[in-house]
This record gives structure tokens, C-alpha cells and sequence, in this order.
């Protein structure tokens, strides 16, 4: 089974009219971040926020009459399903959905009010598609694999086409890897457009079923783990996806948390857009393995933005105590009126915030006539925090960060 450039062009042509092309932007402060040329593509801007339209929608336009009114299915923890959702209403094709267990409400929520029904069963996409198989057969559905599709990939592989188009220098395309379909897509447009360039998967060190599969080894039972990358986060990589993308990927780099994190903060700080984990993988990988990309010209795709609010605040703030712009600082000292005060109006004329005080006169390693203090501390960054500890020290009060 194979996958072509006119394959990707005619999916192109379906597509045209039915999703947004969205635009592939130069960003000088990711660009002095990183030390490679960076575009990005802002697949958030789709309406359903992220690149997964494209695959799904090129599959529904090539249904029967018959299986259109038979009505479709999917597996999918939150983008495919919501691309497939949205697209099957318009053309008025029934659609299920069925979602792991823990994926986002958000995701859930977004996927209902497109019109699908959603059923939650499974602690992963491996199990949820296995059930979503069974229902399947049950109701005489036709079953949309989010990746594992020929169809789905000419979809995706429109990404790389526009790109190109938009900034056809570009020398290195950064892709993550879930199932493969994505990169699947994209590699077959981009070699076949420009033969030289490079394609590099990008998977979560969690989840390396890509690069499990490349050296001969079952991924399936070491994979596992609470990613921030749940979209991508896939045990077994699709046999057809690899078939097509393995001959054209040049090289596949594990990225851990951390680096999805600050990816995620980094788009929100600098581009003032809102990404998923799986959907900052691209620039994740830029900022685990900067020999890689430096003075590179990189075509980066936010593939997603439905991420849950709440994990988008503490990936945030997560990466300010990272940057020690909030700080947690331990005083021991004795227990006399003023002591609080004083430590405070220190802080304050440094021009810190404080966030929160928590007070501890029982605790044993405090001598019975002192007390314990932890202070959670806002700075401009961490040569602030050092200056603010350099300032209670030498008044009497010396920190320790905890």
C-alpha cells in the first residue's frame, strides 16, 4: 500500500473551501531562542483546533451513499474525534466516538457538541479502538482509523504542501509521532516536493512505539505513563503509517516532560497562542536537541490547541517555578512580634510579591521560642530571587528555598 504526491494533491482539492489554511509564520524570538530558523504553522487556527480535519474530512468525502448513511466510528483521544465529529454533521453522516478513559473533559465535551455520541471505555487509545472495533461490527458502522489510513494521511499530508508553498527554503520539518499518520502525510509530500529536505519524528520518551518498532521491539508493554503529549501518546504506531513513513524519515528523537512543558509555556509567552502537549512537540524537540536544528531553517506545526485549562495553568506555572520567578523560601527565626513584618517589608522594597505565608510553631526542629516560616514569592526571574535571599541574609533572616 502506498501513499503519493497526487494522492496528497487531490486530497488538497476535496479539502479546498471545507477547512482553513492556515498560516505558516517566521518567529524571531523562537528563532533567538532556539539558534534554527523557526516557522510555524498554526493548525490550532482550524475550527476544531488542529490538523485532524484534514485527514478526516478527505475520508468522508469518499464515502459511498450507502456508507454515509450506515454512519462512521472512530477511536481517538480527542483531535481526530472532533475533526471527524464536526465534518460528518455538516455532510449529515451519524458518527460514534469512542474516547479513553482520562481523556481531557475538554476534548469530550468539545466532541459531544459537535453532534457525535460519545462512549468512554478503555484506559488507553490501544483499548478504545479495540472496543471501537467490537461496536463497529455490532452496528455496521464504518470505521475511520485516525492514522492508520491511507486516506486520513493524503489528508494530513496537505500540512506539508501548504508549507512549502508558503516558505519553500525550508530545510528541516520536525513532526511528532503518534500513530504515524501525521508524519506519514507530511514526509511523503515534502520529499516528493523537495527531496533534500529533512523529516525528523519527534515521540515522547513514554511512548516510543515509533522508535520501538524501527529496532525490532514490542512497545506496547514498556509504554505507559501520565504524558502531557496525550495526543500522541500511543502504544502501537499503525503498521500502514510506518510502511509509508519509515523509507522517509531521516531520523526519531525521544522527548521528555519537561521539554513538552516549557514548549507549551513558550507558545503562549512568545506567540500568544494556546497548544496542547502533543501539539508543541515540533518546538519540544527543537529545545531537547538544539545541535540539531541550529542554523537550521525548521517548519514547525502547532498541530493542536485543545488542551484542559487547568493543565494549561500549571503547565504555566509550573514553568515559572522552573525559571524561579516563583520561589518558595523557608525562615527560621524566633517568634516575636515584628519578625513577619520585617522579612515582608524586605521583600516588598525589593519589589517581590508575596503569595502565600505558612506559619509553623510546632515544628520539632524549631527551638520551642522560635518559628518556622515558608513565604511563596513572585520575582522577575531568578537573579531577582537571589538578590531578595542576598537581602534577608544580610538583615538577620537566612533563607533557605524549599
Amino acid at each position: 500500500m502506498t501513499l503519493t504526491l497526487d494522492d496528497i494533491r487531490a486530497a488538497e482539492e476535496r479539502l479546498r473551501g471545507h477547512i482553513e489554511r492556515t498560516p505558516c509564520r517566521r518567529s524571531r524570538t523562537l528563532s533567538e531562542i532556539t539558534g534554527a530558523e523557526v516557522w510555524v504553522k498554526f493548525e490550532n487556527l482550524q475550527f476544531t483546533a488542529a490538523y485532524k480535519e484534514r485527514g478526516a474530512l478527505n475520508k468522508l468525502l469518499q464515502l459511498t451513499e450507502a456508507e454515509k448513511k450506515r454512519g462512521v466510528i472512530a477511536a481517538s483521544a480527542g483531535n481526530h474525534s472532533q475533526g471527524l465529529a464536526y465534518h460528518a454533521a455538516r455532510l449529515g453522516i451519524p458518527v460514534t466516538i469512542v474516547m479513553p478513559r482520562g481523556t481531557p473533559f475538554v476534548k469530550v465535551q468539545q466532541t459531544r457538541n459537535h453532534g457525535a455520541e460519545v462512549v468512554i471505555d478503555g484506559e488507553g487509545y490501544d483499548e478504545a479502538s479495540a472496543f471501537a472495533r467490537k461496536l463497529c461490527e455490532e452496528r455496521d458502522l464504518v470505521f475511520v482509523h485516525p492514522f492508520n489510513d491511507l486516506d486520513v494521511m493524503a489528508g494530513q499530508g496537505t500540512v506539508a504542501v501548504e508549507m512549502l508553498e508558503d516558505v519553500p527554503e525550508l530545510e528541516v520539518l520536525p513532526v511528532p509521532i503518534g500513530g504515524g499518520g501525521l508524519i506519514a502525510g507530511m514526509a511523503t509530500a515534502a520529499k516528493q516536493i523537495k527531496d533534500d529536505i529533512r523529516v525528523v519524528g519527534l515521540e515522547p520518551a513514554m511512548y516510543p512505539s515509533f522508535t520501538a518498532k524501527m529496532r525490532g521491539v514490542n512497545a506496547g508493554a514498556a509504554a505507559g505513563g501520565a504524558t502531557i503529549a496525550e495526543g500522541i501518546a500511543v502504544k502501537q504506531v499503525g503498521d500502514i503509517s510506518y510502511g509509508v513513513a519509515r523509507p522517509l524519515i531521516d531520523e526519531v528523537l525521544l522527548i521528555e516532560e519537561p521539554h513538552f512543558e516549557k514548549a507549551v509555556a513558550l507558545y503562549c509567552n512568545v506567540e500568544k497562542t494556546v497548544t496542547e502537549g502533543a501539539g508543541a512537540a515540533a518546538l519540544a524537540g527543537l529545545l531537547a536537541y538544539p545541535e540539531r536544528f541550529r542554523g537550521k531553517k525548521c517548519g514547525l506545526v502547532i498541530t493542536g490547541g485543545n488542551i484542559d485549562t487547568r493543565l494549561l495553568a500549571s503547565v504555566l506555572t509550573r514553568e515559572l517555578v522552573r525559571e524561579q520567578r516563583i520561589v518558595s523560601l523557608r525562615i527560621i527565626g524566633d517568634d516575636r512580634p515584628g519578625l513577619l513584618a520585617n522579612v515582608s517589608a524586605i521583600i516588598g522594597q525589593l519589589g517581590a510579591n508575596i503569595i502565600e505565608v505558612a506559619h509553623n510553631r510546632l515544628a520539632l526542629d524549631v527551638p520551642a521560642k522560635g518559628a518556622e516560616f515558608d513565604l511563596m514569592i513572585e520575582t522577575r526571574d531568578a537573579q531577582h530571587t537571589q538578590e531578595i535571599m542576598d537581602a534577608l541574609r544580610e538583615r538577620g533572616y537566612p533563607p533557605r528555598a524549599v
